[in-house]
């Protein structure tokens, strides 16, 4: 199966975690209306949205719930998939009715009226909004609705989120201090994290953002329903029968169903929680890896401390760890991204060619910021796009251009709008051409890797002795 993209303008191949992915420039043709005429042509065109469960780019790949479901269905069959981006659920139905795509691959809630212009398919899947607490031990945790009354619940104006809260104080006969977080450089996933960090009490999402952020943060409870359960699926057109029962067809078979599961695994259970702080430093040893750390650190012009503090970030010192993300070994390296450096991905459990992979990686990055005159802004804008993709760090640039800040500084001005590209006020901004980012990952990535690297630093010589 060959996929193609066309939700994002011609990409910039500067290096090994920029997707490779053409676009579409082709117009649709009205006349592919069914399975048998897509199947005949070769290629199906789905519409989604850009989320942290739909589809999204993350170390140059393209990930996503939903985009690794239809991505199957469209293996499955052969087909060259096409991709469009919309920038909201009522525009996944514009875009599907006006035969701009053969179908939306994003959950669209079933109801009966919509049932007369499309029709639903593929798996279903139900969902509610849900109360995200606190949860380490000792705390209280609230079970039933009445509860809220005299608790103060954090959320964003003029959000579902936001109107289910005053829908329920009414029903509730008032009492839920509902508190307004009017900034708009508050993300939804920032008051899921500062709950966690137990900076406020409580705040409110959809129960499958809420069980993607549990795989990051382990102290939230997120079984509180304050809606009722609300049925979703896949949708195509109505005059497209024969591909609505491929679809469903596609999604009740074996091999269907086990890519479902490994998709649900992946985003919705596989822990994403950050690795601890520091590894103890033993008479002057980091790892058993610190003489592949010196011997390639040269190549960087950093100090070899530097590329242990990535390491023990990306594996723990683990040479066979593999990630949610499909990231292997003790520098995390992407398997296409492997391919794209010259090493065999299969390869990557080895600790010398990690390692050599993981610099070659960051030396490609750099180049991108030579022309940065400080040097530690140019590491740590090299530390981001080794984390996100460095598409994601041109985007964060061009937004802290346009909104006043230094585009060649991290801290203060690219950090935070890498910060903000979970935001769909920012991820699309006409100057964004890689869409959305789960950024509080990249902008803690950078401060806890310099952290580290600080800390070994000061307590190991440039030859690995104790201070």
């Amino acid at each position: 199966m060959k996929l193609v993209y066309t939700n994002i303008l011609p990409v910039i191949v500067l290096s090994c975690l920029l997707a490779g992915c053409r676009n579409k420039t082709q117009p649709y043709e009205d006349s592919v209306t069914d399975f048998p005429e897509i199947v005949e042509k070769g290629e199906i065109t789905a519409v989604t949205l850009n989320s942290s469960i739909s589809y999204f780019q993350y170390k140059g790949k393209l990930m996503g719930y939903e985009y690794e479901l239809i991505a199957d269905f469209a293996r499955a069959h052969n087909l060259l998939l096409n991709i469009k981006i919309a920038e909201n659920i009522p525009r996944l139905i514009e875009i599907l009715q006006n035969g701009e795509a053969d179908v939306v691959a994003y959950p669209v809630k079933i109801d009966n009226m919509m049932k007369d212009s499309i029709l639903f398919c593929g798996h279903e899947e139900q969902s509610s909004l849900v109360i995200v607490q606190h949860a380490s031990r000792g705390d209280t945790i609230l079970t039933d609705v009445t509860q809220l009354i005299g608790k103060e619940v954090y959320a964003k104006p003029n959000t579902r989120y936001f109107e289910r809260l005053e829908n329920l104080n009414s029903e509730l006969g008032g009492g839920i201090r509902i508190m307004d977080i009017a900034k708009d450089t508050v993300t939804t996933e920032d008051l899921i994290e500062m709950v966690a960090h137990g900076k406020i009490p409580y705040t409110v999402c959809e129960d499958n953002v809420a069980r993607l952020n549990r795989t990051y943060f382990h102290n939230i409870n997120i079984n509180l329903e304050i809606s009722f359960k609300q049925r979703h699926s896949w949708a195509v057109r109505k005059s497209s029968p024969l591909l609505a029962k491929a679809i469903d067809e596609w999604a009740s078979n074996n091999a269907s169903e086990k890519t479902y599961m490994a998709a649900m695994k992946r985003y919705f259970e596989l822990s994403k929680y950050a690795l601890d702080f520091r590894p103890q430093i033993i008479s002057g040893k980091i790892s058993p890896y610190d003489h592949l750390f010196k011997k390639y650190a040269p190549r960087l012009g950093w100090d070899w401390q530097l590329l242990a503090s990535i390491s023990w970030q990306e594996s723990h010192f683990e040479p066979s760890i593999v990630a949610w993300s499909s990231a292997r070994g003790l520098m995390g390296i992407m398997p296409e991204t492997a391919s794209h450096l010259g090493f065999d991905p299969l390869e990557m459990d080895d600790p010398e060619k990690n390692i050599q992979a993981g610099v070659e990686c960051l030396h490609r990055f750099g180049q991108r910021f030579v022309d940065i005159p400080d040097s530690l802004e140019r590491i740590k804008l090299t530390l981001a796009s080794y984390n996100a993709g460095i598409g994601h760090i041109i985007d964060a640039q061009g937004l802290a251009e346009k909104y006043g800040k230094d585009p060649g500084v991290w801290s203060g001005s690219v950090n935070e709008f890498i910060r903000l590209k979970s935001e769909p006020k920012y991820y699309t901004d006409s100057i964004c051409k890689y869409g959305y980012l789960r950024g509080t990952e990249t902008y803690n990535y950078v401060d806890e890797v310099m952290e580290r690297y600080k800390y070994y630093k000061q307590e190991t010589t440039a030859d690995g002795s104790v201070l």
